[in-house]
């Protein structure tokens, strides 16, 4: 087994690389780290390459010899370079993939973006029938892009592809400043600007978190993931013979709701919270598919999520960057 990874050096590579390593069942793997702005380092059984997707060239030479494709390589928002590596760097992938003696199975890692999570209201769960519908930039219409090629290319040449739709994905303390007002908060909204910026001062020092109110006025849901759930979610669907074709929502038992998360970090931590308006919509994604098919199950429900990133005290030698273009 010969498993090429791509976007090996972002959080979820890092992870699933790790757990590959140390799993037994995968002994003999071995893996191809293709790396583009960043490398890993290499060992006997992680083989590390250089280059773009977007160049077929390089997709040509990472997929020589190949198995199997986790492909998690991914742009932001970032228009300049979206559909190079997003869109023509997934084709010239598959089209490798399709067109290789060895390859058995390619596996993309989705995201809740291509059914709009919380900008549009669901009249139920979320599953693997919704339909897309991107939310407004290019990141969305990526992420429908991506699952919308990968489907086709499993229609027209009859190859194993999979797709593990992940929402929001968290590791070490990211969750913790999902919820900050200052300007170390992760990710969006960025609720600095929701405030008046006095407030935001305060709210910072004190550590006050945002209870996000929806479109309803009821604590907002919202979907995540913790990264090591999505890595054995990978493990699972590696070589599953039932996961052949299929979508997957991999994600939380329960979406995450601010007005439990306020109410958790009051009780087990003294923090405030302050209610914050939006014109957001609460959904629920559903894991049954993943749970029975895969014999998958998430170990993250919100008191771990939420006590595993108030506790990871992290070193000086790995300070908080978020790498988003390329």
């Amino acid at each position: 087994m010969l498993i090429l990874v791509t976007g090996a050096t972002g959080k979820v590579g890092r992870h699933f690389i790790a757990r590959l390593l140390a799993d037994s069942r995968f002994g003999e793997a071995r893996i191809r780290a293709l790396c583009h702005n960043r490398v890993l380092p290499g060992s006997e059984r992680l083989e590390v390459v250089r280059g773009s997707i977007a160049d077929r060239d390089v997709a040509d030479a990472a997929l020589a010899g190949v198995t199997h494709v986790v492909h998690l390589a991914t742009c932001k928002e970032t228009p300049e370079d979206v559909m190079d590596v997003t869109v023509k760097g997934l084709f010239w992938l598959l089209e490798a993939f399709r067109a290789s003696a060895s390859a058995r199975r390619f596996i993309l890692i989705g995201g809740d973006a291509g059914i709009g999570h919380f900008f549009y209201r669901h009249d139920g769960p979320i599953t693997e029938q919704t339909r897309h519908q991107a939310y407004p930039g290019s990141y969305a219409l990526s992420k429908v892009l991506e699952e919308v090629v990968l489907e086709q290319f499993g229609i027209q040449y009859g190859i194993d592809t999979v797709c593990l739709r992940a929402p929001w994905i968290m590791e070490k303390d990211d969750f913790k400043y999902t919820l900050s007002f200052g300007d170390d908060v992760f990710g969006g909204p960025v609720w600095k600007t929701l405030v008046p910026e006095a407030d935001a001062r305060r709210y910072a020092a004190e550590g006050t978190v945002p209870l996000l109110l929806d479109a309803d006025q009821r604590p907002l849901k919202r979907n995540f993931v913790h990264v090591d759930d999505l890595a054995s979610a990978i493990l699972a669907a590696l070589d599953n013979p039932r996961a052949t074709r299929q979508l997957f929502n991999i994600c939380m038992d329960r979406p995450v709701d601010y007005g439990e998360v306020a109410a958790y970090l009051a009780r087990t931590r003294g923090l405030g919270s302050t209610d914050i308006p939006s014109s957001y919509h609460s959904n629920w994604m559903d894991n049954s598919k993943a749970k029975y098919l895969l014999d998958w199950q998430p170990q993250y429900d919100l008191e771990r999520l939420i006590d595993s990133a108030w506790q990871y005290e992290r070193p000086e030698s790995d300070p908080r960057i978020v790498w988003y273009p390329g």
